[in-house]
């Protein structure tokens, strides 16, 4: 581990002198580590100029992984005493939705950059079915979001919505009379447009023998409020996604249909392995507050 330190160092300030102060040593005792490294990877790795050294390019494609395997190695000796969340540079993978990103990255971003400045993230769109595995195999730290059928996890329960029917506003359907919904079929020729990480859509107009009114089925969230304001779709979302996607620019209309007006359980989910880590510990009690902030504003 020593070698690598040096190495960084001296790739880092591209000057061998100065690789020794910041790392404590002398310049023989640093020069030496460096040859020997030379003869273990069988590359010179620095070349002289008049300004001091250049890596080579061996060195510049192992200088990336040098530096994420001291980071690693060095997250890993601060955990063994505590998290210092100031100071990590450890990254936090996180299972979120396209929308789920649009909606909880900001907030958790503007928080980390207060108490963690140098925390960094990964999303990732996991399979439903691949979920349990990421977690154990400390791939994924945390998933969050509608994720039904997803076992063999620690998870908990962060809140509780409803489906709300949304269609653009002047559509056929806004101009019923109120009340005319109740235990009464949707007209035969509407058609549903859903996006593939929101899958739960399907599941619900499968219960209620609709599935086949699936039009389009979209590989973004973030294309449905375009397709449902320009044409005669319809979408069944989250009341809290309706909110933040649709309503606030006043050009949909939630029609109040009660047999789709289904309840939607957004979770947090972990690996039990990992229960005990600092670290871990730590993100779970932020994702866990940000989550109750926004709830409740």
């Amino acid at each position: 581990m020593n070698l690598l330190r040096v190495f960084d160092a001296v790739y880092r300030t591209g000057n061998v002198s100065r690789a020794a102060e910041l790392l404590g040593l002398s310049q023989p005792a640093t020069s030496q580590a460096l040859a020997r490294l030379r003869r273990v990877l069988k590359d010179a790795l620095f070349v002289r100029t008049h300004s001091g050294v250049e890596p080579t390019p061996k060195a510049l494609r192992l200088a990336k992984a040098v530096r994420g395997a001291i980071s690693s190695l060095e997250d890993a000796l601060l955990d063994l005493d505590g998290f210092d969340a100031a100071a990590s540079r450890r990254i936090f993978r996180l299972r979120l939705s396209d929308a789920g990103e649009a909606l909880f990255l900001p907030p958790l971003i503007a928080r980390l950059a207060d108490c963690a400045p140098h925390v960094r993230l990964q999303c990732y769109q996991t399979g439903l079915d691949r979920i349990a595995a990421a977690l154990d195999g400390g791939h994924l730290d945390f998933a969050m979001g509608v994720l039904p059928g997803v076992t063999g996890t620690q998870s908990q329960e962060l809140s509780r919505d409803q489906h709300v029917l949304l269609v653009r506003a002047g559509h056929p359907l806004t101009r019923r009379v109120p009340g005319q919904a109740e235990g009464r079929p949707l007209p035969p020729q509407l058609a549903f447009v859903v996006a593939r990480p929101h899958l739960h859509a399907i599941h619900v107009l499968r219960s209620l023998g609709m599935e086949d009114r699936v039009q389009v089925i979209a590989t973004n969230f973030l294309a449905l409020p375009d397709i449902v304001r320009s044409s005669d779709l319809a979408a069944l979302v989250p009341g809290a996604i309706a909110e933040a996607f649709f309503l606030r620019h006043g050009q949909y209309h939630v029609v109040e249909w009660p047999a789709l007006k289904s309840d939607v359980t957004v979770t947090l989910h972990w690996s039990r392995r990992f229960e005990h880590d600092p670290a871990h510990g730590w993100f779970h009690g932020i994702l866990d507050g940000l989550f109750n902030e926004i709830r409740g504003g």
